[in-house]
């Protein structure tokens, strides 16, 4: 039997059709490995960050009592003071929305995000917390902003110990 040119080039339409398939497929897995590290590293991205910002504050006696002292009080602190808490808590509230915004867009877990923002559950009801929230909460994007008002508005958890103790000065 011999091919004709017709022949031929219907062969080759069929192996060029598979081979486009095959393209494809190796494609789709290729994208998929790369959607899936991507996540890996925006997870690892986020909690970075928080570590980062955990790290500097737990290691800094200063920050660290200021931090927990503006926290638990009912009153704002001397100026200078109340301002670097504001800034602290700031930068904290900054990697939650940004946590918030990767798990939006798909790069997140959204589990990974609840794990993450489990602290702002933990302080709501201290009296910095609202004290920080109503003076900054225009500074966020206003999806991040709602879904803290709602995280705040939610019933009360039992926060750590560490709020609860008094403090002896």
């Amino acid at each position: 039997m011999q091919l004709t040119l017709t022949d031929m080039a219907n062969i080759a339409q069929v192996i060029g059709a598979l081979a486009v398939v095959i393209s494809l497929v190796y494609l789709a897995i290729q994208v998929r490995r790369g959607a899936s590290a991507d996540r890996s590293n925006a997870g690892n991205a986020a909690n970075l960050a928080l570590q980062g910002w955990y790290q500097e504050v737990s290691t800094n006696a200063q920050s660290c009592g200021l931090f927990i002292r503006a926290l638990t009080s009912q009153e704002s602190l001397p100026r200078d003071e109340e301002y670097q808490f504001l800034m602290m808590m700031h930068a904290l509230l900054l990697a939650f929305q940004n946590s918030y915004f990767l798990a939006k867009e798909g790069a997140l877990d959204s589990e990974l995000r609840e794990a993450m923002t489990v602290a702002i559950r933990s302080a709501k009801d201290l009296p910095g917390m609202p004290r920080y929230w109503r003076q900054r909460r225009n500074y966020f994007l206003s999806g991040f902003a709602e879904y803290v008002d709602e995280i705040l508005a939610a019933p009360t958890v039992n926060t750590m110990d560490i709020y609860r103790r008094p403090t002896s000065s």
